[in-house]
This record gives structure tokens, C-alpha cells and sequence, in this order.
């Protein structure tokens, strides 16, 4: 299947990316090469380059360029597959797994990392590969290895920037289609150690360059002195025509001291017939003759051995008595190995210290970030935290200290967001317990009129009775034992109006915990008993008109006491309770709802249980989680919530679907 194209304008930009970098790559290389390694003066010419290599040091470099940008190219198209293939999918709207999300972003993490580590290597080996090549000095090699290493370095870390940059732009994609995030996906990196990656390699160029550009002048310039050394003893012996010849050449060369031993002269004949040098192991190479018919000029008279500044030649150009033209000079090594060694320790001793005081100061920077952080993470793992977490201290004025600042306000925000919710929250359970009381009033009436109609009868009775006491006072036929008959009926209707205003009492103490106000609530020790005597009083109307039973089962003793509120409990209870009556959807036969307090390993645990169809399983996930309800419009999620989170702390319970 064909790519989007929003992602093949993703994968053109990887490719510009890459081909930029590659670019500036070979162009740096190129640029700065002969500085570091001292080529001789106009070396870098085409037309000589071509005379004197088989491959001129451009074709090299684009050799190089087209070698690592293919490679690197490939290697982005293996990394990145399951990227390219998110990619299409997202952009195609198909479905998208969160297992190929989390697997996206993590290869969005690491694969920066891992592309550089290997950009590394690579310009590292192409670079040695060409070194050993093209260059025959141990001494250029380590120089060319030691600039490579560090431009290659520089280079990746610019890789590692550019494509982060590029990936960020998936990562984003990724919270469009889901809200689910995790932390430690991919490498993860500190920030003093990322700080070290990019700043130290910075250094170590700069630091490699400077020393290897200063080195290689001083080397040119230590080579001009010891030029002008021996251009003055020559210009000193003022040289004839006449005593141009191989033989007088010699005794006048041979009689010129040699600033060092391991100096030598050298006679060039008329059209390089004839070479002579005054050291059995000495030698004059092509590449000098090269470059003496390319750029000699008599008034420095250097000549270079090759494209490296190490072995120098001084040359005089003479003329014999035929008007032919000899060559005659002074071969010397200015190679200074305690100079460059001196160089490398300052260089090791500079990135040393560099290295320290920027771990330091990484290391309080990282130090900064997690104070926050801490502070963050407090807040999200204690659930009082916006309450309780103090301000972040302000010990800076920088970046640091403005994120301090922020970080205060955004809690100073939070604090008054959750007290402004409180206070809401508060308003609506306060506002759902009335309403909920009202809709018990009619039932509480009706369970108020049975008891005031018994006591009426009761006084009734009572009334009778006092009527046939006074009358049958001084009525002779009236024995002792009618008038205890009489008291005995009178204790009757007395009990009956003592049972039927203790439960008149049970009902106004039920409905009046009902109504107190949230905020007044008192938290006192109650038992099971006590509870459930309350639900059963102001829950008996809704049962009764629903045709549905309530099966109490309390196996704790009085001696089993909670510590909390006794009213909250009531709500949370009688919410459980008429949900169950609402799940029979008025079933036409009685049905049970067990309502069941026991002891479990020194925890009262009090269930509700009924036989409907039970809850949806999108509702069961967001339980106790959020504010829901199933009954649209009518209902607010609040209550059972709310008072089960209030009440959670206060005593152990446990609530069975």
C-alpha cells in the first residue's frame, strides 16, 4: 500500500535532515583538513590534486558524502518502519492499537540515540578507511583520526537534535488518539548526562582544532627558520654557472653545516635526470617534483615532501653554464612530537575540568528540576497534597526561579478549584438529601398514621375505661376483681400507646438525622444494630409499595462498635437499598434484598445484595472513580461517592456488587 502523503512529506524531510547534516559534514571536513593537517600552501588545487593522486581530496569527500548518506538512509528505513507504518495508519483514521502507540513512542525515544551512536561509527570508519589510504605518516594518521572522531561527534549530536525535533512531531500524534501515558519509556538519559553528550563533544572540537591549527603553524613557521637557515649559508658561497655541475654541487653542499643530523641536501639535475641525496636512506618523492613544477617560487624557495607539513625541503634554482636549470637544497623534519604531546595534555586537561565544572553545574540544574518534580509528585500521590504541600522555595532569578513561581501559583490555583469544588459538592449532596428526605415524607406519613390512629383508639379505650372506673366507684356489686380487670385493660392500651410512641420516636429520630446539615455531622461510635433499625424505619414505605422484602442479617453483637457517622451510613445504605428496589424494575412477585452485617478478620463488613440484572461494565470501571449515574437527568452520581469517600477513613466496610 502506497504511503500518505503526510508521510512522504515526513520521510522528505528525514531525508533533507539527513542529507543536510551529511552535507555539512563533508563541507567541515573538507574546510578544515588542511588546516588542521597542515597542508602545503595551494595543495588543495585540482589540477595538481590530479597529477599527484588517483582520487583529488574533493572526490574523496564525495565519495564519502554519497557512502554515508546511503547508509544512513537504509538505516532510517529499517529503524523506522513500524513508524512509517503508524504513520499511515493515523493518518488513514484506521484503528490503532495502544500497544503499537506505547511501541511508537518508545522507538520516537531511542531511535535518535541510536542513529547518532551509529553516525559515529560510521563517519569514524569511513574516515580511518580513507586515512590509512590515503595517508602514509603515523603522525597524519592520528591527527586525521583525532579531528574525525570529534567532527563526527559534533555531527551526531546534531543528528540526535534534528531528528528528536522530527520525532517530537509524532509523539503528539500519538495523545490524539489516546489520554493513556506512561513514564519511563525508551532510554532514559538524565539531564546532567544529555548535557555532558552535547556540550562535551563541542569542546573536544574546538579544543582539537585550535591545538591542531596552532600546532601545524607552529611546524610552518619553525619550518621557514630552518629555510632561511639554510638559504643564508647558500646565498653566502654566491654560486657560479661554472661550478653547477653534480660533482662541485656536492663539495659546496657538503661543507654547509646541518642544522640537525637528520638534515640532508639534494641535487636535482636538468629535467630530473638525476637525483642525489647526501642520506643513504634519504629521498625526494614524485610529489615534490609535483609541486615544485606547480608552485615554486624563488623568493621562499619551499618545497613539501607531501600533503603534510612534517618533512620540508628548502631549494635554490641555479643554472649551469648551457642555461640548463638545477635544483639544489636542504631536506628537514619539523615534526615536533613533545610539542603535540604538550598540545594533547592541555587538550586532556582543559576537557577535564570543562567536564567537572559542567557536571556541577548539570548536577544543580538537574538538582532544581527535581525539587519540582518532587513537589509534583507529591501532590499527585497524596491525596491531601494541594492542601498540605508548602510553596517551592524562590532561591534564583532565572528560569528556575520563574518555574518556581508558576508551580506556586498553579497550587494557589488548585487550592481554591478544590475548595470551590468542596463547597459545590457540599451544596449538592446537601441538595440530594433533601430531596431524597422529600421524596420519603409520603412514606414516613403513612408510617406515622398507623401508631397516632392505635394511640387514638388506645385513648379511646382509655377514656372508656375511666368512664366504667368512676361509675362503678360505691357500687357495691363492683368487686376487687373487676377493678383490677379494669386496671389490667387500662395497662393494655397503656403499653400499646408506649410501643406505638417509642416507634413515633425511632421514625422523628431517623428523619431528623436525615436533615442535619452536612457540615454538622458528628462522628460518635454507633453499633450495627442501631443502623440498620434506622434503614428499616425509613426505607419500610418504598419496600412495602415495591413488593420487595428486606432479609436483615446482623451477626455483630451491640459490643461491635463503628466510629463515624451513623447518618452518612443511613444515606449510603439507603441509596444501595432503593437502587436494589430500582434494578427489580417492579416485578410483580416479592423479591429479597439481603442486607447483612458480620465480623471478617476484626472488620464489620455490612453488604447489600439483590437479584437484578446487575451493572453495565463501563458503569462497574468508573465506580467509586468519578461522579456517574445511570439514571440521566433524574440522578447526580453524588451521594453514594461522596459519603463513601467521607466515610471511608472513619471505619472499615466493604460494598459487594
Amino acid at each position: 500500500m502506497k504511503d500518505t502523503k503526510e508521510v512522504k512529506s515526513f520521510k522528505r524531510k528525514f531525508i533533507w535532515l539527513v542529507s543536510i547534516i551529511d552535507a555539512i559534514t563533508v563541507i567541515l571536513t573538507y574546510n578544515i583538513m588542511p588546516l588542521v593537517q597542515g597542508f602545503p600552501p595551494n595543495s588543495e588545487d585540482l589540477a595538481f590534486q590530479s597529477a599527484v593522486l588517483p582520487v583529488t581530496h574533493i572526490q574523496q569527500y564525495i565519495i564519502v558524502f554519497f557512502i554515508g548518506i546511503t547508509v544512513h538512509l537504509l538505516t532510517f528505513k529499517f529503524l523506522m518502519k513500524d513508524i512509517y507504518k503508524y504513520l499511515n495508519k493515523y493518518y488513514r483514521k484506521e484503528n490503532i492499537s495502544y500497544k503499537e502507540i506505547y511501541n511508537v513512542r518508545k522507538k520516537c525515544i531511542n531511535i535518535p540515540y541510536k542513529v547518532a551512536i551509529f553516525h559515529i561509527f560510521l563517519i569514524i570508519g569511513i574516515g580511518i578507511i580513507f586515512n590509512f589510504i590515503m595517508l602514509a605518516s603515523a603522525f597524519a594518521i592520528i591527527k586525521f583520526t583525532l579531528m574525525i572522531v570529534a567532527i563526527a561527534s559534533v555531527i551526531a549530536i546534531a543528528i540526535l537534535v534534528g531528528t528528536q525535533k522530527l520525532f517530537y512531531s509524532v509523539i503528539m500524534t500519538t495523545y490524539n488518539l489516546t489520554d493513556k501515558y506512561e513514564r519511563n519509556i525508551g532510554y532514559r538519559i538524565t539531564n546532567s548526562k544529555n548535557l555532558l553528550l552535547q556540550v562535551i563533544p563541542v569542546i573536544c572540537v574546538i579544543m582539537i582544532v585550535v591545538t591542531l591549527i596552532g600546532y601545524s603553524q607552529t611546524v610552518s613557521q619553525e619550518g621557514l627558520a630552518t629555510a632561511n637557515y639554510y638559504k643564508a649559508y647558500l646565498s653566502s658561497k654566491n654560486i657560479k654557472p661554472s661550478e653547477v655541475d653534480m660533482q662541485s654541487l656536492k663539495d659546496i653542499l657538503s661543507s654547509i653545516p646541518l642544522e640537525n643530523e637528520d638534515d640532508y641536501y639534494y641535487i636535482i639535475s636538468p629535467n630530473d635526470e638525476e637525483i642525489f641525496v647526501s642520506k643513504e636512506d634519504g629521498s625526494i618523492s614524485d610529489f615534490v617534483l609535483k609541486y615544485r613544477d606547480f608552485f615554486f617560487k624563488e623568493d621562499s624557495g619551499m618545497l613539501y615532501e607531501k600533503f603534510e607539513s612534517d618533512e620540508q625541503l628548502y631549494a635554490l634554482k641555479l643554472k649551469d653554464s648551457d642555461g640548463r636549470e638545477w635544483y639544489v637544497g636542504y631536506k628537514f623534519i619539523v615534526m615536533d612530537s613533545d610539542l603535540l604531546i604538550y598540545y594533547t595534555e592541555i587538550i586532556v586537561l582543559v576537557i577535564f575540568a570543562f567536564s567537572v565544572l559542567l557536571l556541577i553545574w548539570s548536577r544543580n540544574i538537574s538538582n532544581n528540576l527535581i525539587k519540582t518534580t518532587s513537589r509534583l509528585k507529591e501532590m499527585a500521590e497524596e491525596e491531601d497534597s494541594v492542601d498540605d504541600t508548602k510553596p517551592l522555595p524562590i532561591a534564583s532569578n532565572d528560569e528556575f526561579s520563574d518555574l518556581a513561581y508558576y508551580f506556586n501559583k498553579i497550587q494557589e490555583i488548585n487550592k481554591q478549584n478544590v475548595q470551590t469544588i468542596k463547597n459545590s459538592q457540599d451544596l449538592l449532596i446537601e441538595r440530594e438529601r433533601l430531596a431524597s428526605l422529600g421524596q420519603m415524607v409520603g412514606g414516613i406519613a403513612h408510617n406515622l398514621k398507623t401508631p397516632i390512629m392505635s394511640i387514638s383508639g388506645a385513648a379511646e379505650g382509655l377514656s372508656d375505661l375511666t368512664k366504667e372506673l368512676d361509675l362503678s366507684i360505691g357500687n357495691s356489686q363492683v368487686t376487687e376483681e373487676d377493678y383490677h380487670a379494669i386496671a389490667s385493660d387500662m395497662n393494655t392500651w397503656i403499653e400499646k400507646i408506649r410501643t406505638h410512641t417509642s416507634y413515633m420516636s425511632d421514625v422523628i429520630t431517623a428523619v431528623k438525622g436525615q436533615t442535619v446539615v452536612f457540615s454538622e455531622e458528628q462522628i460518635y461510635p454507633f453499633s450495627v444494630s442501631e443502623l440498620f433499625k434506622q434503614v428499616e424505619i425509613l426505607m419500610r414505605h418504598e419496600l412495602k409499595n415495591s413488593i420487595t422484602k428486606l432479609v436483615i442479617d446482623n451477626q455483630t453483637s451491640d459490643k461491635d462498635q463503628i466510629y463515624g457517622s451513623i447518618n452518612s451510613m443511613v444515606q449510603i445504605l439507603n441509596n444501595m437499598i432503593s437502587n436494589s428496589i430500582q434494578a427489580y424494575n417492579n416485578n410483580e412477585e416479592e423479591m429479597p434484598i439481603n442486607l447483612t452485617a458480620k465480623i471478617d478478620n476484626n472488620k464489620i463488613v455490612i453488604s447489600v445484595q439483590d437479584f437484578g440484572p446487575g451493572l453495565p461494565e463501563n458503569v462497574k470501571q468508573k465506580l467509586f472513580k468519578e461522579m456517574i449515574t445511570t439514571k440521566g437527568k433524574e440522578g447526580t452520581g453524588l451521594r453514594t461517592i461522596y459519603v463513601l469517600l467521607k466515610c471511608k477513613s472513619s471505619f472499615p466496610w466493604k460494598y459487594y456488587f
